[in-house]
C-alpha cells in the first residue's frame, strides 16, 4: 500500500476543484456537445449505466474522440468504463487508457487488489502518467475496505460514492437526510482523508426537486465531501455554489491569518479574533479555504 498524506487543496499546484461532477451519456452526441459549454468542474463520459447494450461500442468511440478533441477547455474529463467482469470492460479500459483522459472511472471497485489490477491494465494499455483512476464505492464490501482501496496506488485520485447502488445493496429506504446511509458516507470520507485522496458524493435523482438537491448538497459539504456527482446540467451552478467557499468565508479566512501573523510578530503563539481563540489549526483551515477559492477562481 502507498503511504499518503491528508488531502490538502493548498498542498499541490495540481489540485483541481471537483465541486460539480456531471455524468454525460457518451452515446448521446448532442449531450457531449452541450457539455462543452457547461460551467462544470468535471465530466464523467459514461459508457456504463446511461448507455444501452447495443450502443456501447459507439459510446466508447464517442468518449475517446471527445477526450482527444481538446474542445472541453479547463473541465476535467473522465471516462466511466463498464465494470470488472462485464463483456465490455477490457475493451473500454484499453480504449480509454489509450485516449488519455484525466481519469478513468471504474464502478464497483471492491478491494485494493482490484485497484492494482486496474492500474496494471491501464499501464499495459499505454495510459499516460497523468491519467488517474477514480474508484466508485457502491457496495458494503467496498465501504468496509475504503481506506485500503484509497491507499492502494498513487494512480488513484478520487473515491466516488454510488449511493443508488448502496441503497439497493443495503436494502435501505431513501428519505430526506439520508439517515440510512449516513454512517456509510462518513466512513468513505474518513477513508479518503486518511489516504489523501478526494471524494465526491453520489447523485440526487429528482432533477425537478431543486430544494431537495440543495439540502443534500449542503449535507455533503458539511460531511466533508469535495463535491457531488450530478445527472442533470440544471444542478451544476447550485452545486458549484454550495461546494465553494462563500465571500464571507474567504474574508474570515484572511482575517484569521492576519490576526495570527500579527500575534506571531509580537511573540505570541495564539491570537484572538472577535473574542475567539486562534491557533495553528485554525490558520491551516483558513489557508485551505483561500487555496480552494484561488483554484476555483483560476477556472474562470
Amino acid at each position: 500500500m502507498t503511504e499518503q498524506t491528508a488531502y490538502d487543496p493548498g498542498a499541490s499546484a495540481g489540485y483541481r476543484p471537483r465541486r460539480s461532477v456531471l455524468y454525460m451519456p457518451s452515446s448521446n452526441e448532442r449531450a457531449l456537445e452541450k457539455a462543452k459549454t457547461l460551467p462544470v468542474d468535471a465530466l464523467i463520459l459514461d459508457l456504463e449505466d446511461a448507455v444501452a447494450p447495443d450502443a456501447k461500442e459507439a459510446a466508447r468511440e464517442n468518449a475517446c474522440a471527445a477526450v482527444q478533441s481538446g474542445e472541453y477547455g479547463r473541465r476535467e474529463l473522465t471516462v466511466r468504463v463498464n465494470g470488472l467482469g462485464s463483456q465490455w470492460h477490457d475493451a473500454d479500459l484499453a480504449a480509454a487508457a489509450a485516449a488519455g483522459p484525466d481519469a478513468i472511472v471504474v464502478p464497483k471497485v471492491g478491494s485494493a487488489d482490484e485497484v492494482l489490477a486496474l492500474v496494471e491494465a491501464m499501464e499495459a494499455a499505454g495510459a499516460p502518467e497523468r491519467t488517474r483512476l477514480w474508484a466508485m464505492v457502491e457496495t458494503p464490501v467496498a465501504v468496509l475496505h475504503a481506506e485500503e482501496i484509497a491507499r492502494a496506488s498513487d494512480r488513484l485520485a478520487c473515491l466516488v460514492l454510488g449511493t443508488n447502488d448502496l441503497y439497493k445493496e443495503l436494502g435501505a429506504t431513501f428519505a430526506p437526510g439520508r439517515a440510512a446511509i449516513q454512517a456509510t458516507l462518513q466512513l468513505v470520507v474518513l477513508a479518503a482523508r486518511a489516504a489523501g485522496v478526494s471524494v465526491v458524493d453520489g447523485v440526487y435523482n429528482d432533477v425537478k426537486d431543486a430544494e431537495g438537491f440543495l439540502a443534500e448538497a449542503r449535507q455533503g459539504r458539511e460531511l466533508g465531501f469535495d463535491g457531488k456527482t450530478l445527472i442533470h446540467p440544471g444542478q451544476v451552478e447550485s452545486c458549484n455554489e454550495v461546494f465553494a467557499p462563500s465571500a464571507a468565508q474567504v474574508e474570515q479566512a484572511r482575517a484569521v491569518i492576519e490576526a495570527f501573523e500579527a500575534a506571531q510578530a509580537q511573540g505570541r503563539g495564539v491570537a484572538t479574533l472577535d473574542g475567539r481563540l486562534i491557533e495553528n489549526l485554525h490558520v491551516d483551515t483558513a489557508r485551505k479555504v483561500l487555496a480552494t477559492a484561488e483554484a476555483i477562481a483560476a477556472l474562470s
